[in-house]
This record gives C-alpha cells, structure tokens and sequence, in this order.
C-alpha cells in the first residue's frame, strides 16, 4: 500500500457534535478502511460492504459470475450495469488522452507476463505475444447505450487499474447520501478525503512512501500531504514484478508492444478531482516515462502528481508538480 493514512482525532467541536466512526474489512483482495465525522454511525459497516459486493458483481475478475467476466466470456458483448458503464466509458477517455498507453483491454499480456490470476510457467515468447495482440485494443470496444461491445470475440477487459479507485469514490457517494461531509476512506492504498478531522479541526494527513535509495522493495515513508478535498493514488512497479535474469519485469504492460514497461519511473502519486481519475492516470503516467509525463501533467491542470524515478547511476529522486508542493506545505 502506497498510501498510508497518518493521524485521527476525536469528538466534537461546536454546532452538532461530531464524532468519528470507523469501518473496517476486507474486499478486493486488500483491506478497506473508512473514518468519517458524523453526529451518529449513520452508516454501518453493513452497509459498506452491500455496496462492495455490488460493485463485485460489476467488475470483479475473481468473481465467476460478474458481468466483466460474462463480458470476457461473450463473443460480441451485453447490457452493462452503472457501474460497468461508468468505469468502461472512463477508461476508453483516458485510453485516447494518454494515446492508448492506458488500455484496459491488456488483460491477456498481462496474464502471459504471470501477473494474472495464475502465475505463468514461463515468459512469453514474442510469437506469442504477436498473436496476443491481435485482441488487445480498446479500439475493439465501445460504448452503445446500455450496451458493452467488442470487435473481436478474445477481446478481454481488465479494470483493476481502476477499479479501487472507482470504489473508493462510490463509498464516499455512500457517505455523502447521508449528509457526512468529512471523512477519509481508502481501499488498498487509494483514498477519496473530504472535511476535517474532528475536534482538532485538522485536514486530512495523508503520507506517501518511497522506495529506499538503496533497496527498492524497501519503500519509508516520504512525504505528508493535507488535503481538503479529492482522490489520491499510487502506481508503482518495485512491488509487483518478475526477474528474468538481470531484467525486471513489472506487471505494468505496454498494450502497444506486449512487453512490460522499461523507463525510469518507480511510482506514480496522483491527486485529483476523484479517485477513478486520479487511479486511471497513475497508471497512464508510470508507461509514460519522467519527461513525456511532465509534459502531460502541464498539459492537464486538473491531476498534480508526485514521481519517483531513479537516475542513470541507480540512485532514487523525486519531483512534483507545483500543485502537489503546494499540498505538501499546507498548514494544518
């Protein structure tokens, strides 16, 4: 988990007392944690976990009869939930803004690569990959009403890359429906944050780790943001990968060439008006490499973003967007 939550406080503090309340469990082969400032628990750990399981029965590749895997399993498509819409038509957005580097159709590569459900005996050879490629493309989906289409029958869609993002953001609807206005909820590391802490009055505090300078699966805590607002995640590759010999190879794969990413980027930390987008670009950001993604962050106003790469001599260094700076010198 990328993104580590420092800090609470509790009750009350003028008007209505507020006082904190916090869920937690499972879901999403991770945890899930939620802290929210109310007068009452007018929500329930109950109620949190109906909405998880939902959205499991949407977009969960682990569960055997979600509509995604019915999606994987037809040959032309079907009718998609809200949910299955809502993330689908996200992801083909950011699959043209970013030039098709963020593809959520690359669930076979990143099978064949072994960081699938199952574990690949072996790497895959480039015939292989060649032929994998024909059904990769979100070029091959599309959006037509209520209906989730596809071109090509072995077309695939994996939205793990922006799945607990888009979770995140449907457990803070939850919260707002009933009227709480500060609260943090994160989900494996991706976080939505809205309000104060309560008595305190503090902003949320939100801590970023880094890989050490010296090892990088040894990541240490690194920067603290305060955040009054919004979504915050992480993508990185010194977690999950594969050694090939003297190449690493990281589960983010290169829908246009098959194989994984190789640039200099470690981790990417977005901020940005929700989780879904702050999630989809985290990923799009790691494929682009340090220069062209400085160039798009400048190019998009509403994402600041925090990046670890490592230089030419095997040392780490970072930098930021003057709006990701921003955040981390925010006084309480």
């Amino acid at each position: 988990m990328l993104a580590l939550i420092l800090g609470w406080s509790s009750p009350s503090l003028g008007g209505a007392p507020l006082c904190p309340y916090q869920l937690r469990g499972y879901a999403q082969g991770t945890t899930y944690s939620i802290t929210y400032y109310a007068p009452d628990s007018v929500v329930t750990k109950a109620d949190v976990d109906r909405q998880l399981a939902e959205i499991d029965h949407s977009l969960s590749l682990y569960e055997p009869g979600s509509l995604i895997n019915q999606f994987n399993a037809s040959p032309k498509g079907l009718v998609a939930d809200p949910h299955l819409k809502r993330v689908v038509a996200k992801a083909l957005r950011v699959y043209q803004e970013t030039d098709g580097l963020f593809d959520a159709t690359v669930e076979p590569l990143v099978a064949a690569w072994g960081f699938g459900m199952s574990r690949a005996a072996t790497t895959p050879t480039p015939a292989a990959i060649q032929a994998i490629l024909t059904s990769v493309g979100s070029d091959k989906l599309g959006l037509r009403g209520d209906s989730l289409v596809k071109t090509v029958p072995a077309l695939h869609l994996d939205l793990n890359g922006i799945a607990q993002g888009y979770t995140v953001d449907v457990l803070a609807t939850l919260l707002e429906r009933k009227r709480i206005r500060n609260y943090l909820v994160e989900l494996g590391g991706e976080i939505r944050v809205r309000g104060r802490k309560w008595p305190s009055g503090e902003l949320m505090r939100i801590g970023i780790e880094r890989p050490d300078t010296n090892a990088l699966n040894a990541p240490v805590m690194q920067q603290v943001l305060r955040l009054a607002a919004g979504g915050v995640t992480t993508s990185g590759n010194y977690r999950q990968f594969h050694q090939t010999g003297t190449r690493r190879n990281a589960h983010l794969i290169n829908p246009k060439t098959g194989y994984p990413f190789q640039n200099e980027l470690i981790s990417a930390t977005v901020v940005a008006p929700d989780a879904l987008t702050a999630d989809a670009y985290d990923n799009a950001l790691m494929g682009m490499g340090l220069a062209h993604a400085l160039v798009f962050l400048r190019q998009h106003a509403d994402l600041q973003a925090y990046l670890i790469y490592q230089r030419p001599d095997g040392t780490t260094a970072e930098t930021a967007t003057p709006g990701f700076q921003q955040l981390l010198q925010i006084q309480p």
